[in-house]
């Protein structure tokens, strides 16, 4: 698969050194091959999420209960400051689906490398942070090293093995497809 633009073959099998004149025509990005499936396994994980933001912010109640009662009870009640959260969480999340594919799609070239690299980077710091945290906490409170509250004990597993490895795995996504950006695009 090609990022953007792909390199034509000479008559002999192998790829031609990119010219200026070439490089030129293609845009400011060097047209190379590149993986694109971590960036499209973002933008799939992003969606999911998404839509799962969606489903509980509709008033759906499937596994809402394994999230936490400090966060479940508001929902449940449909106060407004956490229907209006978890609203924005699932634009935040769809959005993410729209900055994965602008990793490897043609339309992701009206952004400046900067740009683009500096979103996947931090995109990919935040959920590997957020979920590696996460991780390492509940597994701290599965072994009783550290204290668990009364009202997070029952989905403590759930956290520990879906919710935490879930934002790791995001995390791990959105930073394959930014090294395979940052090595297609170098100048």
């Amino acid at each position: 698969m090609y990022l953007w633009s792909a390199p034509q073959e000479d008559g002999d099998g192998t790829m031609p050194e990119a010219t200026d004149d070439d490089r030129s025509r293609t845009g400011p990005f060097t047209p190379v091959v590149t993986p694109q499936w971590p960036a499209h396994a973002a933008a799939v994980w992003a969606f999911l999420f998404g839509l799962v933001s969606l489903y509980w912010a509709a008033g759906g109640t499937w596994l809402l209960d394994t999230i936490g009662e400090s966060v479940t009870a508001p929902a449940q009640e449909n106060a407004p400051a956490m229907v209006a959260t978890v609203w924005a969480s699932a634009l935040v999340k769809l959005a993410a689906v729209v900055a994965a594919l602008g990793l490897v799609q043609r339309w992701g070239q009206i952004f400046p490398r900067w740009f683009l690299l500096g979103g996947g980077w931090l995109a990919a710091g935040l959920l590997l942070l957020y979920g590696g945290a996460g991780i390492v906490q509940q597994a701290l409170m599965a072994t009783g090293a550290i204290g668990v509250s009364d009202t997070f004990a029952p989905v403590l597993y759930w956290h520990l093995f879906l919710w935490s490895p879930f934002w790791l795995l995001g995390g791990v996504f959105f930073a394959l497809a930014t090294v395979h950006l940052t090595r297609c695009t170098r100048r």
